[in-house]
């Protein structure tokens, strides 16, 4: 009975957990509208943003919200959207969070496309 409970507390304890979630919500509260059902528009390109923190006890990183920021801020930087009639459509969240009983490790991952008006 020793030994079951010794083997039990063991897996427990080096068993790692991984879950991920893919949020495709809007999180801008922007109340700009854009009807793309004309052929008036072409995919530049696709960007994504990273950004990760470590827990140890529920201690360290950025909250959930804050991880979401920088790495939008992340993919924003590498869009290149300044002078160009551009603007970001399909905007998906993910949020990986893996790790060990008392340390963890969050991953949030922002992608989105690109589009660029042509008329």
């Amino acid at each position: 009975m020793k030994k079951l409970t010794l083997v039990v507390l063991a897996s427990i304890v080096l068993s790692s957990c991984a879950t991920h979630h893919g949020l495709t919500k809007n999180f801008n509260q922007h109340t700009t509208e854009v009807v793309l059902s004309h052929n008036n528009f072409k995919i530049v390109k696709i960007v994504k943003g990273e950004a990760e923190a470590k827990y140890v006890f529920g201690i360290g990183g950025l909250s959930k919200n804050g991880l979401i920021a920088q790495a939008k801020s992340d993919m924003l930087a590498s869009a290149n959207m300044e002078g160009n009639s551009r603007t970001i459509i399909n905007e998906t969240v993910e949020i990986k969070k893996s790790g060990l009983p008392f340390i963890s490790k969050y991953k949030v991952i922002v992608s989105a496309q690109i589009i660029e008006f042509t008329n």
